[in-house]
């Protein structure tokens, strides 16, 4: 949500896109072409211990000094992290995003002379070359460069140094140099940059690569485009208002990951930097026919160089190497991937309930409705409107009594009110993020002037999950879940809608952690619905804003987009880019945010959200009721089909989220992550895969009532065919299998049962079974009520015993009495 002039606050304008201001360290940065690099590895310095290397560079042109660090990862992983020998004061290096510290394993020196050294790692053919003058590193495979870094010179670290010092050394004619260098301002905003310049910038080269994608959120392609004629793809959180499609500016959420792919190999770069940072991206491949190689560049405004470099060579390789480093898709609660109806705002109990009675007047499942920031006491987050909201308890209770959920939003900012409890308790124990001269900062947000909770602090996350205890959250019960909206944080009257970066968290300034605040926040509620449960219950928790790891705290979204034909059309490479980066439980709000739809648009936007791992409509306050009954009966019909066919899917999706919870592996991905060697796929972002199974196809003549949707051949994919108003009603009813026999005339699945909420998957209390179908004979420990024969072979009757519907190429097989708790087969004659 974004701030309207109609509320009842000052009239701050939204910037959309955000204006460039803050960014003298891009220019500079920027101004640096490629060439011979000024700095030099200074090899008499090199150690080298069972674990590590280390080395000194040297920048030839201001004699500072450098320290890299070199670290063979376990699984075909390398780190490589660079920092100021003696920096006049510690640089912020990321917490709390690794889920540990990496395992190391050996390195070995080969070889070494004046011109620089070769190590192992760790097998013949795999190694490093480090190049003293420049320096410059390669890892090679076999004659085979993987990928250099600093092979274009554009390394750059920007040193902590004193400033009156620093500017009596400065020559008059370099002056305009510095512009930036020492305080910024925009407007009525100031930067106060107390220790001054400190980007940092490295470049990657990439040879035989065409094709890069990942460092999410953009509203782009999933190929990612050069910018050489343009601007960088900027990473830095922010609420922005009615965003721009196909343009590298930045959105609410930032992981610094990216991939890159070629027939022959998968490799992937993570930067582990929580400050604004700009990816540049340049090709030798327009026109050419020599050799592809795409060079990338990132800048980032504080912090050192951390990087991890993934070296494959498979796709789901990759996917392994990044999730051992920050985790996995949480495993979420199975309503949680059920239906979701949101609108800013359900205006009171009675309009719940009426919403709820009308799902079910039209035979349309749901498993959660949700409550914006008007469910409030005038936007004090932790409580109810007493007028609109009398009874929660009772409003949930009537809930749970259908066995339907609810979830709530709550935003990180806290209204300023000594007579509210949440503020008070902040304030007193000294939670306030403080602004540069060691006050509260403050902001103005949906309630007014706001602070903001110091999320990077362990103590204040503590106490926030804290207040999520039912004694403590008033009106709660257990199927109340919660939102984080907001929480790039978004301040109303700050420069690009967001917090000043001279502003202070503990030893460090806003700047350097600007990136995490999302991840904090989500991480501390996460953990508030786990707690209140005792640690039975798995939380859900929506947030707007994210960096690495936010996967293992719950979902995201695509955030407030507008009811428009492309909005829908860039929801999929949306939702692919973040897949591939580990945020598998992404959507995009169903209808757009903003605007109105039209009755086609919404019904195929129904149609592509069913098939997206997050499935929520939501619509901004100032539009028309859009409930799915409200357009009329064919199209309610419409709506309720493909919300229904989510519905019995269900144990399909299930079983994806735990595949990724246990693999990392995307649920939503692109073909070429299942045809890595086709370059037909790499491009391609209108079509994808619901993990190894269902493709969802476009170039195909389709109808209002049909959606482009396949079975592959080969594959078994569980169902539950008896559709209820809730996916908890669905417990209990039995399984039917689709058998998509291939060409061979066979298939493979599996079916994976748990008690859909609490932990105790962890304790290996679930059902998880592998589906085969071959020689006439399927196999598996399962309870089916019917199982459907989808021959993709040669169209022929099968000699069964059973019904055989030729013009489908269906065969049916009705209640064969088998349980999922014993082996059993099927033999077909």
């Amino acid at each position: 949500m974004v701030l309207q002039e109609k509320r009842t606050v000052p009239n701050f304008s939204p910037l959309s896109p955000p204006v460039t201001l803050f960014f003298f360290f891009k220019r500079r940065q920027r101004a640096l072409k490629p060439g011979d690099s000024p700095y030099r590895a200074l090899l008499e310095t090199m150690e080298l211990t069972n674990t590590r290397l280390t080395l000194q560079l040297i920048n030839d042109n201001n004699k500072v000094r450098l320290l890299l660090e070199l670290y063979r990862l376990q699984g075909n992983m390398t780190r490589v992290k660079i920092n100021e020998l003696k920096p006049l004061k510690p640089r912020f290096e990321v917490p709390d995003v690794l889920i540990t510290e990496p395992s190391t394993e050996p390195l070995s020196l080969l070889s070494q002379d004046e011109n620089g050294v070769v190590l192992s790692l760790g097998t013949e053919s795999q190694r490093v070359i480090i190049s003293a003058r420049p320096f410059r590193l390669d890892i090679m495979e076999g004659p085979e460069v993987l990928m250099s870094l600093n092979s274009r010179g554009l390394l750059a670290f920007e040193h902590l140094r004193i400033k009156a010092f620093c500017l009596y050394k400065i020559l008059k004619e370099e002056e305009e140099k510095v512009d930036g260098m020492w305080e910024e301002t925009f407007k009525s905003h100031s930067d106060s940059k107390p220790n001054g310049p400190s980007a940092i910038s490295l470049d990657f080269s990439l040879p035989g690569v065409e094709h890069v994608y990942g460092i999410p959120e953009h509203a782009d392609t999933l190929r990612l485009k050069t910018t050489d004629n343009g601007d960088p793809y900027r990473l830095y959180n922010l609420d922005v208002f009615q965003y721009e499609l196909y343009n590298p500016m930045a959105l609410y959420g930032a992981v610094p990951v990216m991939l890159a792919h070629k027939a022959q190999r998968t490799t992937g770069i993570f930067w582990l930097n929580a400050a604004e940072t700009w990816v540049d991206i340049s090709s030798n491949t327009a026109g050419k026919v020599e050799t592809p190689q795409t060079d990338v560049r990132w800048i980032s405004e504080s912090g050192i160089i951390d990087v991890f470099i993934m070296l494959g060579p498979t796709p789901k390789d990759v996917f392994s190497q990044y999730a051992s480093l920050t985790g996995t898709q949480s495993f979420p609660p199975l309503a949680a991937v059920g239906y979701h109806q949101c609108r800013w705002n359900y205006n009171d109990q009675e309009d719940v309930a009426s919403v709820d009675a009308g799902f079910d007047e039209h035979d349309i499942p749901y498993d959660y409705i949700w409550l914006d920031i008007e469910h409030t006491d005038g936007k004090r987050y932790f409580t109810w409107d007493s007028h609109k909201f009398a009874s929660p308890k009772e409003m949930l209770q009537a809930l749970e009594d259908k066995k339907r959920k609810m979830v709530a939003i709550v935003d990180p900012h806290i209204k300023v009110d000594s007579n509210y409890k949440i503020h008070n308790e902040i304030r007193n124990k000294g939670f306030y993020i403080k602004n540069k001269d060691g006050g509260d900062y403050e902001g103005w947000c949906w309630p007014g002037s706001a602070g903001y909770p110091d999320f990077t602090r362990p103590d204040m996350r503590a106490w926030w999950a804290s207040m999520f205890a039912y004694d403590q959250y008033e009106g709660t019960a257990e199927n109340l879940y919660t939102w984080n909206d907001m929480n790039e944080p978004s301040v109303f009257n700050g420069p690009e809608v967001t917090m000043h970066k001279d502003a202070v968290h503990g030893a460090w300034e806003h700047r350097d952690v600007h990136n995490l605040y999302g991840l904090y926040v989500q991480m501390a509620t996460a953990e508030g619905q786990i707690q209140r449960s005792g640690g039975v219950e798995r939380p859900f928790v929506l947030t707007r804003a994210f960096f690495a790891g936010s996967q293992r705290y719950g979902a995201v979204w695509t955030g407030d987009n507008a009811a428009e034909w492309d909005h829908l059309k860039v929801s999929i490479p949306m939702c692919l880019s973040l897949g591939l980066v580990g945020i598998s439980f992404c959507g995009a709000d169903v209808g757009g945010f903003f605007k109105s739809p039209s009755t086609e648009l919404l019904v195929r936007w129904y149609q592509t959200g069913a098939y997206q791992p997050f499935f929520r409509a939501h619509a901004h306050l100032d539009t028309p009721r859009r409930e799915p009954w409200l357009f009329g009966p064919e199209n309610t019909a419409l709506i309720r089909d493909v919300v229904r066919q989510r519905y019995t899917l269900l144990p399909y999706w299930y079983q994806q989220f735990y595949h990724a919870y246990r693999t990392g592996e995307p649920i939503m991905r692109p073909l070429w992550v299942e045809y890595p060697q086709d370059p037909a796929t790499f491009a391609l972002d209108d079509e994808f895969l619901i993990g190894k199974t269902p493709d969802n196809q476009s170039l195909i003549m389709v109808t209002m009532s049909s959606i482009p949707v396949f079975q592959r051949g080969g594959s078994i994919i569980p169902r539950k065919m008896r559709v209820r108003r809730s996916s908890s009603c669905m417990t209990h009813d039995p399984y039917t299998l689709y058998v998509a026999l291939n060409l061979q005339r066979t298939a493979e699945g599996e079916l994976y049962i748990d008690d859909g909420h609490t932990f105790n998957y962890e304790k290996k209390e679930f059902i998880h079974r592998r589906l085969s179908f071959a020689k006439n004979m399927l196999s598996s420990k399962l309870q089916v009520c019917f199982i459907w024969f989808l021959c993709f072979s040669d169209g022929q009757e099968s000699q069964l015993e059973f019904d055989f519907d030729a013009s489908m190429s269906v065969l049916t097989l009705r209640k064969p009495g088998v349980n999922a708790g014993l082996d059993w087969n099927v033999m077909l004659q």
